[in-house]
């Protein structure tokens, strides 16, 4: 995703010359085209991070499009008085790009997973949060996010994801994207884990289950229209992420859910556990750790469903 972003940029900045790249000290050789190109827009705001976002915020204000890059959790916890106060409250067109969300870098252990980042970022005012699943809708999410006139989140993978979609897509802002349709179950999820929740649905039909797969690539604006059809087509939803269950994609549905009486629906979240890893592995083990595995995700889903369908009406 991270090479699909540096390339599409480079792409965008030779017709948008108001387009400003600020870094935190990484993506040093994965931007040398860029560079090379534009050595005046881009700047190494090194391990600085609430300034560079301050930066960003005065170039907004200059009538610039920034957009700054760095690793998940450092874009967005690190400085979130920065964005809160200097991007949201004036409401600047700033894209924050966080690189290695969920637990993309979970080998370089807690303090670069980002597992909070969708609560800090949805709950602030003006702030659209986009979470692409692979590198093709990663390229259209950034045209997306800059054609807006306010704050947007970028939730970016880091190297490796499949392509899931084609050249056919045509990514808008709070709009979901149906991949298959099922009258049994709804598996709806966000960003990168989308791979592992196409092999879930996949393992569910071995058990019968007719399943649909949702992918919201925006979590805020949330797609009330998509949400309402599978609450009201199905007798459960899942919600599936690479994120904490407190605040994140299903915290977001679960809100919509309470304040809309949707009769004898069930809501299943899955997401990483509330608690810190305080040993290092790579995504695979970190997920593994957290419980979001095909095999884990999917004998939880059956045996839910299973049980719902026992329980009287």
């Amino acid at each position: 995703m991270r090479n699909a972003f540096a390339d599409e940029i480079t792409q965008i900045a030779i017709t948008d010359e108001r387009l400003v790249l600020l870094s935190g000290d990484i993506g040093n050789r994965l931007f040398d085209n860029f560079k090379a190109k534009f050595p005046s827009r881009f700047l190494n705001c090194g391990v600085a991070e609430a300034n560079m976002t301050g930066v960003a915020a005065g170039l907004a204000m200059s009538g610039l499009r920034p957009i700054t890059y760095t690793i998940a959790p450092f874009a967005t916890t690190r400085c979130l008085e920065q964005i809160r106060d200097d991007i949201c409250y004036h409401n600047l067109p700033v894209v924050i790009v966080g690189i290695g969300a969920g637990l993309g870098y979970a080998e370089l252990g807690a303090t670069h997973q980002s597992l909070e980042d969708i609560a800090f970022m949805r709950v602030l005012p003006n702030m659209n949060v986009l979470c692409p699943a692979d590198p093709i809708e990663t390229r259209q999410a950034l045209h997306a996010a800059l054609k807006t006139n306010q704050p947007t989140y970028l939730r970016l993978g880091k190297k490796g994801e499949p392509e899931l979609f084609d050249n056919t897509l045509e990514l808008q802002i709070g709009k979901a994207i149906t991949l298959q349709e099922g009258a049994d179950l709804s598996l709806i999820s966000t960003g990168t884990i989308l791979p592992l929740v196409i092999q879930v649905a996949k393992q569910l039909e071995c058990y019968d289950l007719s399943v649909s797969v949702i992918h919201f690539g925006t979590v805020k604006p949330l797609d009330i229209d998509a949400l309402r059809h599978a609450a009201i087509n199905h007798s459960i939803i899942v919600t599936i992420e690479e994120h904490s269950r407190i605040g994140g994609f299903g915290a977001a549905v679960s809100e919509w859910l309470s304040d809309n009486t949707i009769s004898k629906l069930q809501l299943l979240r899955i997401g990483t556990q509330d608690k810190f890893l305080h040993e290092a592995g790579g995504t695979d083990y970190a997920r593994n750790r957290h419980g979001l595995s095909v095999e884990a995700i999917s004998r939880l889903i059956h045996s839910e469903f299973s049980s719902s369908q026992n329980r009287p009406s």
